[in-house]
């Protein structure tokens, strides 16, 4: 029994830690041993590739967004790269292209995002390489606000910040996001980021990486720069505005595919090259950590109800673990059934997270990494 109490332990630790102990220590951090970034209003030239699949709902407003930019416009170049559109999408592109000499469509066969994203960075030339989302919207000054930082030598890679507009579903997403951006200012502030967003980012052409091609950059540039002694940070003045997928269930599915393609880095050991001590806690606790929460939560359930109904059963603090546990599980399922109760909306939102970890450990060990992306439903 002492094994099992060992490991209950570990896994309440572990659970408490990347929530709550992690995210408080990175803020304390934060303000005792900044990192300031060396900002400065600079304009090199800058290629905005945008990779889509069957837009056509969105790209054309999307290109007259980008096109609205403020940034000079002989230094700015936007690429669509079609990633094997059938609907109107490139047809589209091509009209707004033919009135606007900034606008390029690049017809890419169906191959994944990030192989679309490649070839546009190798069919260009920039000193600087700026992508975005098809369904996204950035504010006029987002493009300099991202590029400002690059006055800094040591930045690589700099993420905006994403705000999700409300989608009148049932998604709680908006407010884990709040929590997100803030742990992730504080991680810029120290230091890197662990990971970027899709919407909005930017990295130096010497910089990038076509290796993380199947990965996603999202997470397959921020913690490779820093492996090359490079800096990942957030501009939370960089603002661009996206739909939040309707429900909890659509964010589910986003969150599965967000694993499934995060998970190669940790089972290639990618990440177990040098970095410095800190950021090395950082992917620990930040990333490794919450792509294990569910198998970790598992373990915690299962130790605990050996703990409490096994031949010696525990004291009554094993018992109140338990109780709480299962109550949790309760109020998630008053959230499934749409039931108003205080906190059942988030408790279901956590708990399809965490469901989210488990299938996307279990679809990246039975089928590796998935190539192509797919919308999430109601972002549009």
């Amino acid at each position: 029994m002492l094994a099992l109490e060992i490991i209950f332990w570990i896994s309440l630790g572990l659970i408490v830690w990347t929530h709550v102990g992690y995210p408080l220590f990175m803020g304390l951090l934060a303000r005792l041993r900044p990192r300031p970034i060396a900002k400065a209003q600079v304009e090199p030239s800058v290629v905005l590739i945008v990779a889509a699949h069957d837009e056509e709902d969105v790209i054309g407003r999307r290109l007259e967004n980008l096109l609205a930019l403020d940034y000079p416009a002989e230094k700015l170049e936007i690429v669509v790269a079609s990633d094997g559109s059938s609907d109107r999408s490139n047809e589209i592109v091509a009209e707004v292209a033919a009135r606007e000499p900034r606008v390029h469509l690049l017809a890419c066969e169906r191959g994944g995002k990030t192989l679309a994203q490649n070839r546009a960075v190798r069919e260009t030339e920039s000193e600087l390489l700026a992508f975005t989302d098809a369904n996204t919207e950035w504010a006029p000054d987002a493009l300099r606000k991202l590029v400002a930082n690059f006055a800094d030598e040591d930045v690589a890679y700099v993420s905006g910040e994403l705000q999700l507009t409300a989608s009148d579903g049932t998604n709680r997403e908006g407010l884990y996001w709040r929590y997100e951006l803030w742990l992730r200012s504080n991680e810029s502030k120290t230091g890197s980021i662990t990971a970027g967003n899709g919407a909005i980012y930017a990295v130096r052409r010497s910089d990038y990486l076509e290796g993380a091609s199947i990965t996603g950059h999202d997470f397959g540039l921020p913690f490779r720069m820093v492996q090359r002694g490079r800096r990942a940070v957030f501009e939370p003045q960089a603002v661009a505005l996206e739909k939040e997928s309707h429900d909890l269930e659509d964010e589910f599915g986003r969150k599965v595919r967000m694993v499934s393609r995060a998970l190669r880095h940790v089972y290639s050991r990618n990440m177990l090259h040098p970095v410095p001590p800190v950021y090395a806690l950082e992917l620990f606790s930040h990333r490794l950590l919450r792509y294990e929460t569910g198998i970790v939560h598992l373990v915690l359930l299962g130790t605990n109800v050996a703990l409490v109904v096994g031949p010696t059963g525990r004291g009554l603090f094993y018992q109140i673990a338990l109780g709480l546990q299962l109550a949790w599980l309760l109020l998630a399922a008053f959230g499934r059934l749409r039931i108003r109760i205080p906190g059942a909306g988030i408790a279901y939102y956590y708990l399809l997270v965490t469901l989210a970890t488990l299938v996307g450990n279990y679809r990246f060990l039975r089928s590796g990494t998935p190539t192509m992306w797919e919308k999430a439903e109601g972002t549009r």
